[in-house]
């Protein structure tokens, strides 16, 4: 995969992103997106001559947004070789879903009372079910990781949400890696809906229960199929 195009899907047009200030935080903001994205898939290699002339940001600016998402588990470097976009084992994959249970849920049942400020959700919801019947289905994914960190978003704590950026761009690197996206997300619209007309309900006690059952199917239906690609215990930077 490039690193270096000029055109519209060029890492050289986010230059404009980092102002004219670059900082490490930034460039990581810009290489997280992408990475997120799929522009640099898993097992990927990052340039630094080619990200660093693009993005027009030193070597020493780079190395450091390098350590910051090795540090989130997005990026592994390797002695001799360079730093690579992770890999993630199934192993890795099962722990994730773990997080994701207790954050979520323990979200879910910590919300109050009704009300709740659920236009994000909505509007994540809608998002995904207009990219399915455009049959975009890496569509469909972004919007459902969008739900989810806006169904982490109404906990109102910035930690909570910072903690979970980082553990739902950690499974997009396991998305990127299946072939057929749509088979993993489509059977989750209609579950994402109910989740959100359960909230504007009020009945969160039928939310959590939803929300549990659809992270234990979607942790099962991702192993089956990720079990095949990557052997348990088994990470690698390539």
């Amino acid at each position: 995969m490039g690193t270096t195009g000029s055109g519209p899907g060029g890492l050289a047009g986010d230059r404009r992103l980092l102002g004219r200030t670059s900082t490490a935080e930034r460039v990581a903001d810009i290489l997280r997106t992408r990475i997120a994205d799929g522009f640099f898939p898993p097992g990927a290699r990052l340039s630094e001559e080619g990200i660093g002339g693009a993005l027009g940001v030193s070597r020493n600016t780079l190395r450091e947004a390098f350590r910051l998402l090795t540090h989130e588990r997005l990026l592994v470097h390797e002695l001799n070789r360079g730093v690579f976009v992770r890999v993630l084992t199934v192993e890795d994959v099962e722990d994730i879903y773990r997080t994701r249970r207790l954050v979520e849920c323990a979200v879910v049942r910590g919300l109050g009372e009704p009300p709740f400020a659920l236009g994000g959700l909505l509007s994540a919801v809608l998002g995904g079910e207009r990219s399915a019947r455009e049959r975009h289905w890496p569509g469909v994914a972004t919007a459902d990781i969008h739900f989810h960190r806006e169904l982490v978003a109404l906990a109102g704590s910035a930690r909570t949400g910072e903690l979970m950026r980082g553990v739902l761009a950690e499974l997009r690197l396991a998305f990127h890696m299946v072939d057929d996206p749509r088979d993993l997300h489509e059977p989750y619209l209609i579950r994402n809906r109910e989740i959100l007309e359960a909230l504007e309900a009020g009945r969160c006690d039928a939310a959590e229960r939803l929300l549990a059952g659809y992270l234990d199917d979607s942790r099962a239906a991702l192993v089956e199929v990720y079990g095949g690609l990557v052997p348990d215990g088994e990470a690698a930077g390539r």
